[in-house]
């Protein structure tokens, strides 16, 4: 399996081509509509041997945050290795994810690869139906909950220690919040996101312990309207300044860049999520409050299994986590903010790989 990139050197690479993606989803070729249709081919297509299927979270492409860095993480392994890639984005309540994978496998697209836990429920059975296809999964297992293998053993899980990076982003945040206090919205309150919560609230507190942590959602467990909804991520974030943070994470997925803006509107700060979302954002307002994001390089990851894939040692049943030891997941320091804060957060992660700090994945 190929890890990670180095985090620190592949953050602007990761930006830009996110931003390109951005850019590129509005364009009839490059994007796909809401209803599930098929996009265009991405990457040489000179071999004509590999075709990537591709089937996003809500929101589709151009989230700027795990949907592009999956986006990312094909476009450059066809590009590598060539071949074809068609993107599948949910309808609107997402209800056909299940059409989604079962129509990229008909059509031979191998392997498949699904964004976000909310197709942990229904990879398993798409992926018996089609035992010759292999599956990825990002953020959720390729295991059942008694640890046999999804399907027919054809699906692998692409894991991230996320409460690890989040860990940081909470040192981050004690090290520079003035007002002794800061806070989380989460986009929908689920096992996943609560671990972001968990990581964030423990380097938080090991830096202050008596620091207070407002931890918001947008959305309950099962609506996942939370993750695309920058409006109501505004009102959640702008309700957590008020009561008196000064810095403000997200793991909200597009709804973050409400988030951005009530941090602009109040003139706090925020912490993005997934990419470095200082270099994807537009609004220049939003761009200026951003003061880090923690990185979880699913582009990484995605292009790691299809090398893996098309080399023929891609491994259904199974996990692959990305950590910090792999650099899987991380800071990003672009725009300067949390420069002078280094020494100490470098500190933190070393305690955390050695294992001296072992993060809560709960809160």
């Amino acid at each position: 399996m190929r890890r990670a990139r180095g985090i620190k050197a592949a953050a602007l690479l990761l930006a830009g081509g996110m931003a390109l993606s951005a850019c590129a989803s509005d364009e009839p070729s490059g994007g796909t509509a809401s209803s599930g249709s098929a996009a265009g081919s991405a990457g040489s297509s000179a071999s004509g041997d590999l075709k990537v299927g591709l089937a996003y979270d809500t929101g589709g492409r151009g989230d700027n945050s795990f949907n592009d860095s999956a986006y990312l993480g094909v476009e450059n392994a066809v590009k590598e290795l060539g071949g074809d890639l068609t993107e599948l984005t949910p309808n609107e309540d997402a209800s056909n994810r299940p059409e989604l994978l079962s129509q990229l496998a008909e059509q031979g697209f191998n392997p498949v690869i699904a964004v976000g836990f909310a197709y942990g429920d229904i990879i398993g059975g798409i992926a018996s139906e089609f035992p010759d296809t292999t599956f990825a999964i990002v953020d959720s297992s390729g295991l059942d909950a008694d640890g046999k293998p999804l399907g027919a053993g054809n699906v692998t899980g692409l894991q991230f220690a996320s409460e690890q990076g989040s860990y940081l982003a909470g040192v981050a945040a004690a090290l520079k919040s003035t007002a002794g206090h800061v806070g989380f919205v989460g986009g929908v309150e689920t096992p996943l996101i609560q671990s972001f919560q968990a990581g964030f609230d423990a380097g938080a507190k090991a830096v202050k312990p008596d620091i207070v942590v407002d931890d918001k959602y947008i959305s309950p467990a099962g609506d996942f309207s939370g993750f695309a909804d920058p409006a109501r991520g505004q009102i959640v974030a702008q309700g957590i300044f008020d009561a008196g943070a000064d810095i403000v994470y997200h793991a909200a997925g597009a709804s973050g860049g409400g988030v951005f803006s009530a941090a602009a509107a109040s003139g706090k700060k925020a912490i993005g999520v997934d990419s470095d979302q200082y270099e994807t954002v537009e609004d220049p307002a939003q761009k200026a409050v951003i003061m880090t994001s923690m990185l979880k390089r699913v582009d990484n990851a995605v292009q790691g299994f299809i090398t893996d894939f098309s080399e023929g040692t891609a491994k259904g049943g199974a996990d692959i986590v990305n950590d910090l030891k792999t650099e899987g997941v991380g800071l990003s320091y672009s725009g300067g903010f949390i420069d002078d804060i280094k020494t100490q957060i470098d500190g933190y992660a070393a305690k955390i790989t050695s294992g001296e700090i072992t993060v809560p994945t709960a809160p």
